[in-house]
């Protein structure tokens, strides 16, 4: 792998040493993941404003593990989800009941 000038954290030390120790393997599905993933990292590029949030270590333990599930940057991950709720492609009642789960 080539060097570069980025300052890699904890998880992306560990991500790149499992990568160049071959421990990675490509999706089955890559050409169109790599598709999808594109179109995120170019509506993330697209950014007109930064914010600051709190948010629970869990939560944000959680999400940073999700995102490496999908091999894709955690601010990615909750950059596409506020785009996509207020896009109205995902809803979300913050009202619901702790006990009532999603309808399929």
């Amino acid at each position: 792998m080539q060097k570069s000038n980025y300052k890699l954290d904890k998880e992306e030390k560990e991500i790149l040493k499992a990568f160049d120790q071959g421990k990675l393997k490509r999706s089955l599905d890559f050409p169109s993941q790599k598709k999808k993933l594109e179109a995120y990292a170019k509506n993330t590029i697209e950014k007109k404003h930064n914010i600051n949030i709190r948010v629970s270590k869990i939560d944000l333990f959680r999400v940073k593990s999700r995102a490496a599930e999908q091999g894709i940057p955690y601010q990615t991950l909750i950059s596409s989800l506020i785009h996509q709720y207020s896009n109205r492609r995902i809803d979300y009642n913050v009202l619901r009941e702790p006990k009532n789960t999603y309808k399929n």
